[in-house]
C-alpha cells in the first residue's frame, strides 16, 4: 500500500470548490489540485495534458465560472471534476492524471 498524506479536512474545502495543493517528496515537489462536489473530493496532478503548465489562474482557483468544470487558465479547456476528462479546449479527450484518495475521520488522505 502507498504511504497516504493527510492534506486537509474535508470542511476546508468549499462545495463546490477546489484548492491546490504542493506536496514534498522524496524525488522533488508533487503538484495537485483537489476538487470538491458534495461528499466526494477528487484528486489530479496540477498539470495541463495539452502544455504541462498548471491549471490555476489564481490560487487555489482551479475552477470555471459556473463551478460545474476544472479550467485551464492558459487555453480554457475544460475537464470533469469526476474523472478528469477533457470535454473542450486543445487537450479534448485526454485526461488529467488521477491520485488516489479517501476521507477518513473527515480528513481528506491521498494515497501515493
Amino acid at each position: 500500500m502507498a504511504d497516504p498524506y493527510r492534506v486537509c479536512r474535508l470542511t476546508d474545502l468549499a462545495d463546490p470548490g477546489s484548492r491546490g495543493v504542493s506536496l514534498q517528496l522524496a524525488d522533488g515537489t508533487l503538484d495537485l489540485l483537489l476538487v470538491r462536489r458534495g461528499d466526494r473530493v477528487y484528486a489530479y496532478r496540477n498539470r495541463c495534458p495539452h502544455t504541462g503548465v498548471n491549471l490555476e489562474w489564481q490560487p487555489h482557483q482551479f475552477l470555471d465560472l459556473t463551478d460545474r468544470f476544472i479550467l485551464c487558465a492558459t487555453h480554457g479547456a475544460l475537464f470533469r471534476f469526476e474523472d478528469g476528462f477533457c470535454l473542450r479546449g486543445p487537450c479534448a479527450g485526454q485526461r488529467l492524471t488521477s491520485i488516489g484518495l479517501r476521507i477518513e475521520s473527515g480528513w481528506v488522505v491521498l494515497e501515493l
